[in-house]
């Protein structure tokens, strides 16, 4: 999902394109990001699957309740490789229903519980079957915090284990336009978390890179200074307590690991 270095390429004037040594720029070694001594985060997903175990999988314990469902935001804190980490974690939207704007609400209150702003937004997606409505899942809840927001999202795939013997990519491409587009939303910032390993994860510290190497290429933390259009209540009524019951988000049924058709990885 990111490009190679690629070779320049001078044309001669009498003929086709050659390689010349002099126009050849070496590949620059890769640096690494400044090391941030504090991040800060805040989770974003459906209700059930995976988005407070994802977040319980970045402290290496378990804060948030996975038996309730959340309507507040709740904040707590880790190290992790030196690191103080803040998690924020927030409501759950719902699979097949619009969000009630007291959620939406305090969805987007979740971003001020980590002044002076988030460093990243983890919008955490199941691999499984991604849809047309799951798209517009998304796109209603994470835009509440303005288009600016897809500058400091970084995707985090959980279920990893249901990919089996085929390729995260050749998941994606799999899924079609929705996911692909959510991802170019995002520049293709993307990681796949096992939840299943708790504890000391590797790819906590993977991810904390990730938030780092996005820091410095955006130039900074997401910005809580610029005004969003504010929340028309009155265009999502809130609904009864038993229509928003907590509706966990079905997995595909696929089995990818059967998967033998040839297909290219997901492209630009």
């Amino acid at each position: 999902l990111e490009s190679n270095n690629e070779v320049i390429f001078s044309k001669d004037a009498s003929g086709p394109e050659k390689k010349t040594q002099e126009t050849e720029v070496p590949a620059a070694p890769a640096k690494d990001p400044p090391f941030l001594p504090e991040i800060r985060l805040v989770v974003l997903g459906w209700r059930w699957p995976g988005k407070s175990l994802t977040a319980n999988t970045i402290l290496g314990r378990e804060e948030f309740h996975l038996e309730r469902a959340a309507e507040f935001c709740i904040t707590r804190e880790t190290e992790v490789d030196g690191r103080q980490v803040v998690v924020v974690d927030t409501p759950g939207w719902f699979s097949a229903q619009d969000t009630p704007p007291s959620y939406k609400q305090e969805l987007v209150r979740g971003a001020s519980l980590c002044p002076p702003g988030p460093h990243a937004f983890l919008l955490i997606i199941p691999v499984g079957m991604f849809t047309e409505v799951d798209r517009a899942r998304i796109e209603e809840n994470v835009s509440l915090f303005g288009e600016h927001v897809w500058n400091h999202t970084i995707v985090v795939f959980t279920w990893a284990q249901v990919l089996k013997k085929i390729t995260l990519e050749r998941y994606i491409h799999r899924e079609g336009k929705d996911l692909q587009w959510v991802l170019r939303k995002c520049k293709k910032r993307l990681i796949l978390i096992n939840n299943s390993i708790f504890g000391d994860n590797p790819q906590v510290g993977k991810l904390m890179k990730k938030v780092e190497k996005m820091v410095a290429e955006e130039g900074g933390h997401y910005s809580l200074e610029v005004k969003e259009k504010p929340l028309d209540v009155n265009q999502n009524p809130a609904r009864p307590a038993q229509e928003l019951g907590a509706r966990p988000k079905q997995n595909s049924g696929l089995n990818l690991s059967k998967a033998s058709e040839a297909e290219q990885t997901c492209s630009e």
